[in-house]
This record gives structure tokens, sequence and C-alpha cells, in this order.
């Protein structure tokens, strides 16, 4: 049933002039979702059987019928226990049948009845009524005058907010002297719930029913204020839109009035011309024109227009064609290189075979190099060489540490703030398409949910593929065949191997003192004594000093630290010319420590004589080679071998195989088969404090256990390198050239090496070959004899290892 609220006539329906007599049993008309008050006129919809046989009955007879709202508007078909017993009587003003046999009448209240009781149920229900006839206010008091007041004002400002005051509505309310009445009045215009007015049409006190009208008043006047706040707020950005939509299309028909170009046709103009300008492929022009034709359609202010605006600047400022003529003449190329880096002969032999090639095939494909070694030694100053010998723009990115696969292939345009990769970005900086591209830190890209930029880095680096490399951006295929890409690592391993196999590997060894020694003299001093605004007036450093620096206050392959100690002597040199000292100020080798303090690093000493059970040792690490002196010893036990020094797995394999070989060969080495089962070995690595790990210590211990088994000493002129196998052989190792400066720094002028590297004699130094006896060795009994002295270890005598066994049994336990 519908409701429509009404205050248009408030009389009580009369006949004659005289009040309606109501009966004691009245047709009951079950309403949804309304509560029917006295004096209220209201249309009603009557749709069910039940409903229209009451309404005809009250028809035949006198109009009147108990208009009663049911508990639960859903239920189709109420029961005497669904339905309120207070309701309220009515007379039918009008009547009119539907075509599809409903029936819309007009009531008006008359007056409050409470259900007595059930007569009939069928064909409709007739009910027994008692009247309620509510209290008199005889004589209205300040109390009930100021409620009915408040109640009225307070309608006049919910009206008023809603829009629906009018003078009318004012007069009737201000017409009303009976406190009842009027709280029947409000209560019926107010949008309640059916409980809270089924509330009111129950209270009899007039008094009593205005306070609670005023409680709800109340609550309502507070939601239609912040109701009629929001619509206010929601019309006024509505008018400011619509006024500057309004003022713009003025200013355009003035500016077509004044002859002055159209902006939006001037915009799409230029993007024209630019796509046209830029040279760019079928399909990325065909996109474009697309995306332009989209933008001619929308409206200038529109979100997507500014998206669109974006990606077609985009398009244009991406060098499709553009491309920097390159410098290919190889000596030029060569004068370069040897100007900006000392040495590194093999790689600068790379880059130019590479330029030579360049030259004789001009459709020839960017190789893709990838710079392997340890930090400072010069892989990324040499890619800004190369560049600079080539006259091709540079640019340089650092992978270390990027997770998200969209920062290589950028970002898809359905998010907001999309970008292309870095790729693309750093061509639209450099603005052209054939660059050195140098990707620093390709071993420390990381990995989550975002994707693997390494496997978006295998399209990037494939010479097969990149020639149509596509960003999620872009959306359209890119030629990257013309950079020329180089990458850097500090470690190979760590880089994935389907990535590393897209790459030429070209590895750079830590530099030798003389190296440095050369590269400080030419390059770091004249750098820092720039930097810190001095001049050669002011300093000078010895030879003799810097090799100080860099034998006692640096640790490193490359050379960073050793930039930074002659920084600090430039420092302070810089100071005292500030404060007022003049004069040369000369650093050497006894002054060194005013300027850097004490040593931070002491080389190891050296041996002064032969020693039982101490060999020496060659060891790789990232700062270059170090001397390690592997110590064995035995000593009253039960055969058990103790390695100690923080070895590592393979290093402790290394000793066990060694320990292995000596008993396997008990015989050729004079030793008693009994003479484990009495004796505890002890190796010992200094300095216990480093981790220390590899194969290449298994010839060192191997000699420095049976030295101290046959009670010989080893050579101290001899180093050795080289893995061991259990049947003596002498396996290759890497790091050589390492290792041999690593015996050249410690005064060592014999080194044994595997049979299998003397290939790699060919990478070191003319310099350090002349200082250094190399000896390939194929197996551990050449070893032997080379550190242990000339004559074979079998032929040493049996009464030697008597003599100590007897003397570790009377020494008793450690």
């Amino acid at each position: 049933m519908a409701q429509t609220d009404s205050i248009d006539s408030i009389d009580i329906i009369q006949e004659d002039g005289e009040a309606v007599d109501i009966p004691d049993a009245l047709p009951l008309l079950p309403v949804r979702d309304v509560v029917v008050f006295t004096y209220m006129i209201l249309p009603l919809f009557v749709g069910r059987d039940k409903s229209i046989r009451a309404v005809d009955a009250a028809m035949a007879k006198d109009r009147l019928l108990l208009l009663s709202t049911q508990t639960d508007a859903a239920i189709e078909s109420p029961g005497p226990e669904e339905i309120y017993k207070v309701g309220t009587v009515a007379m039918i003003i009008r009547m009119f049948k539907l075509p599809d046999g409903r029936a819309k009448i007009l009531v008006q209240g008359l007056a409050k009845a409470r259900i007595a009781d059930y007569a009939e149920t069928k064909p409709f229900y007739q009910v027994k009524i008692e009247q309620i006839s509510e209290q008199a206010a005889e004589n209205i008091g300040v109390e009930a005058e100021a409620l009915m007041r408040n109640a009225c004002e307070q309608t006049e400002k919910i009206l008023d907010l809603r829009g629906e005051l009018t003078g009318d509505v004012s007069a009737i309310l201000g017409g009303i002297d009976e406190p009842g009445r009027l709280a029947d009045l409000v209560a019926s215009n107010l949008k309640l719930k059916v409980e809270q007015a089924q509330g009111i049409l129950e209270m009899s006190d007039p008094i009593q029913k205005l306070h609670r009208v005023n409680e709800l008043l109340g609550k309502e006047l507070e939601v239609s204020a912040m109701q009629a706040k929001i619509q206010s707020d929601v019309r006024e950005e509505i008018s400011k839109t619509q006024r500057e939509y309004f003022l713009r299309e003025q200013m355009r028909a003035i500016h077509k009035e004044l002859g002055d170009i159209d902006e939006k046709a001037q915009e799409i103009s230029e993007y024209t011309k630019k796509i046209k300008k830029a040279k760019m492929s079928k399909a990325a022009e065909k996109e474009a024109f697309k995306q332009l034709k989209r933008l001619e359609q929308m409206h200038p202010d529109a979100a997507e227009a500014s998206i669109v605006r974006t990606y077609l600047d985009w398009l244009v400022e991406v060098p499709w064609n553009k491309s920097t003529k390159e410098v290919l003449d190889i000596k030029k190329a060569q004068e370069v290189l040897d100007e900006d880096h000392y040495d590194l002969q093999k790689i600068k032999d790379r880059i130019l075979e590479y330029l030579s090639v360049r030259k004789l095939n001009k459709q020839m494909k960017g190789p893709i190099l990838c710079f392997t070694g340890p930090p400072g030694t010069g892989k990324t100053s040499l890619g800004r060489s190369i560049a600079r010998a080539m006259n091709r723009e540079f640019y340089r990115i650092s992978l270390g540490g990027i997770r998200d696969e969209a920062e290589i292939r950028g970002h898809r345009r359905t998010y907001i703030g999309a970008m292309p990769g870095r790729i693309i970005q750093g061509l639209k900086q450099c603005g052209t398409n054939n660059p050195v591209f140098m990707m620093d830190e390709v071993d420390k890209i990381g990995v989550d949910f975002r994707g693997d930029p390494s496997a978006a880095l295998l399209e990037v680096l494939d010479p097969e593929q990149n020639v149509s490399f596509s960003d999620h951006y872009l959306n359209t295929p890119f030629d990257l065949s013309k950079v020329m890409f180089i990458t850097t690592a500090n470690l190979a391993d760590p880089i994935h191997p389907a990535l590393k196999d897209r790459m030429e590997i070209i590895e750079f060894a830590g530099y030798t003192e003389e190296e440095k020694l050369a590269i400080a003299e030419q390059f770091l001093i004249q750098r820092q004594i720039k930097e810190n605004g001095i001049t050669l007036k002011h300093v000078r450093i010895g030879p003799k000093a810097l090799q100080n620096i860099i034998s006692q206050y640096t640790l490193e392959a490359g050379l960073r630290n050793l930039e930074r100690e002659i920084g600090t002597i430039c420092r302070k040199v810089a100071r005292k010319a500030a404060e007022g000292e003049k004069g040369l100020f000369t650093v050497t080798r006894a002054n060194l420590h005013r300027y850097l303090g004490v040593p931070k690093y002491l080389p190891e000493l050296e041996q002064k004589s032969d020693e039982v059970g101490v060999a020496t040792g060659l060891a790789w690490t990232q700062a270059g080679g170090e001397v390690l002196y592997v110590e064995a010893s035995t000593m009253k036990g039960k055969g058990d071998l103790i390695l100690t020094g923080q070895l590592g797995d393979v290093m402790q394999e290394s000793a066990k195989a060694a320990l292995t070989y000596a008993r396997s060969n008990l015989k050729s080495l004079g030793i008693k088969d009994n003479f484990f089962r009495d004796v505890d070995i002890h190796i010992h690595v200094p300095a216990g404090s480093i981790p220390k790990d590899g194969p290449s210590a298994g010839v060192t211990m191997a000699t420095a256990l049976v030295s101290t088994l046959s009670g010989q000493p080893v050579n101290r002129d001899v180093a050795m390198t080289g893995e061991i196998t259990l049947r003596g052989r002498v396996l290759p190792i890497g790091g050589l050239k390492e290792k041999a400066l690593a015996a050249l720094r410690a005064n060592v002028r014999k080194v044994i090496i595997p049979e299998k590297n003397k290939k790699d004699l060919v990478e070191i130094p003319s310099n350090i070959k002349r200082k250094l006896v190399f000896l390939p060795v194929s197996h551990v009994d050449e070893v032997l004899k080379i550190a242990l002295g000339e004559k074979p270890v079998m032929k040493q005598k049996s009464s030697k290892l008597k003599a100590q066994s007897s003397k570790l049994k009377a020494a008793g336990p450690p």
C-alpha cells in the first residue's frame, strides 16, 4: 500500500453538521508500512482479496472501517496476532476500481480504537472495537504551550530544509490549539519507523505525546540539516564544474570569432607533425595515430585525456630512428683507452676488435659484454671510456637490489602512474638508439612476487631477440640491436645461468703493486690534488711512500681505498696551505704516519729458517692473493685428525685427502704401519679468525703433514698451490696471477704450480715472471722432492721416526 502524507484538511467528516456515529463492529483493513493517525487523509491501494471484500462491505453500509498496521509488512495474509491491536477508525471518502481488480481509496482518520475481538475472519475480518478517547487538555499550561510552539518551529525548519515549507502549512500548524491533535498531525508527516509511529498512536496523554514528538523532531532536524548540507556541497561542485565548462566553451567561441586557432585542433596538429617526424616503426606509428584519434574525440578536460597525452609524448620522444655517428678510427680509440686506463690490455684488445669488425661490417649487432671482478678495478669507468672512444652516448643504471620485473619491462598503461621500464627511459634520456648502456651489479638482482628481473633481461641481452623488445608501457616493439650493452658484476656465480650464457664474460683481475704504483702516479694523485684545491707546488708523494701506502694501508684488489688514502694526504696538505703554511710538503716513508697514522695492515712475517711441519701455501681472495702458512704437528693420542683455523668443508676434505695419501704410502715414506695408532695429527692454518675454504691448499697440507711425520724441514723459499687426489695427482687451480703476486710480496722466489696451469703463465706480466721461478708438477712426489730436499723422502732412515715416536711416548699426554 502506498502512502501520501497530506495536511490539506484536518476537519472531521460530518454528515449534516453532526459527528459520525461509530458502530461497535467494523470491517478491518490491515495496512502495511504506514500508521494512520486521526484527522489524517491519505490514499491507499487495496489489492488483497480480503481487503477488497472489507472495502466493499464498508461502502455498502456506512463507509467506515478500522485501519490497523501489520507487525510485519512482508506477510501477505496476516493473522490476528500479526496485526497491532490499536488502530484508527476511518471513513472512505472516495473509491475507484482499477482495471486489474485492485481498488484505490481515499480515507480520513476519525478516531482511535482498540480491537476487542474478531467477530468474523471470513470472507474478511470483522472486528469488535472499543473507542479510545484522548484526554482533553482543558487548561493549556506553560509547558504544553512551550511544547506546541517547539513542535511547530522544528516542523517548519525541517520542511524548510526539505524545500516543502509553504504559507498554508504554517497557517495550519498555527491554527491548531489542541496538543494531541498537533502531535498526531506532526507525527503523520515525519518519516518515522512503523514501531515509532505506532508507539505515538497508542499514547493517550497529549502532553506525553508532545514530549515524544519533540524528541523525534530533534533527531529528524539533525538528519535533515546534514542531508541538506550534503546536497548543497554537491550542488556547489556541480555548479562550479558547469560554470567552468560554459566559460571554456565561451572562450572557444570567442577565439573562433576572432579567427584564432582552436587549441584542441592545434594540439592534434602538433602531435601529428611529431609522430611523422619521429620516423617510428609501422606498428608504433599505427598505434600512435590510433591513440591520437581517441584523444581528438575526448573532451580536453577528461581524466583519460591526460593519460593518452602522456603516452603520445613518450612515443614521439623515444629515439626510434636517431643514432649518434660513430667514430671508427682504431688508432684514436686506442689512444683514448690508454689515456683513461693503465694496462687492461686484454679488455682493450676486445673493444678494438669490435670496432674493427664494426668498421668492416656496418650491420653487425652490438656485443653483450660482462665485466666481472673485485670492486674498484675500473669496470664502470672503462664503460665511459668505451663510449668516448666510439663517440657514443653513455648511460648507466644500477640493477642492485631491484625486485620488480616492471623496472625492466615497464608498467602496463592500465595502472595509475604507469611508466616505461628503465631501458626505454635511458634511451629517451640519451636521445639516441645506439648508446653504450651499462648495467651495474647484475649479480645482485633480487626476486619476489612481482617477478624476476633476470628473466626480463634475457630478452634485452639476447642479440637474436632484442631486435623487437616489447616494453609493457609502449606496447609496441622497439629495436635494441644497435645498443652496446655492458654489464658489471663482482662475481659471476650468482648470475642467472641463462643470463650468463647470453653474455661474453671478461674478467678483471686485481692490480699488482707495480700496477697500483703506476696508476697512482699517473691518475690518482693528479685527480686528488685537483679535487682538493691544491697543486703540485704544494705536495709531493714519493714512490717509496706510495709503496708503503699500497702494502700497509690498503688491502684490496682495486684502487678505491688507495685513492681515499691519497685524498687524506691531500686534505691535510690543503689544510696547512689554508692556514698559511708555505712551501712544498714532501711525503716520504719516514713521515707517512703523520698523515695516515699507524699502518693498518702488516704483511705476513717471512720465515727466517726452514721449519719442520710448516709449508707455505698460496690462496686467492677478492682483495688479491694471500700467503698461508700451513702448520702440522703430532702428539700422543689415538690416531685422530684435528683441524683448526676456521677451515671450510672443501679445505677440511683436502686435509683428509692428504692424510689418506700419507697413510696409503707408509712404506714409500718409511713410516711404520702402526705409527698412527698412538699419534694424533693437528693441522692449523693461521689466522684463526678468518674463514678459509677452497681446494688449492691440498698439496700444501700434504707437504706439511709429510714434513712433520718425517722430521724433514720444508724449504722456506718454496710456495705451492694445487688440489690433491687420493692417488697423489695434482689438479689445476684458479687465480694463478693473484697467487704469484702474493708469493712475490712474501719474497718467495719458487712457486710450485699444477702442470695443467702452465697455460695460464701467459696471463702473468713478464716483469713478475722474471722475478719468480714456476715449477709445474703433476704428482705429490714431485712436490715433496722440491719442498723437502733433493733426496727422496722414501730413503729417509726409519731410525728418526723411531726416535720421534719414542719421544712422544715418553712425554706422555699433552
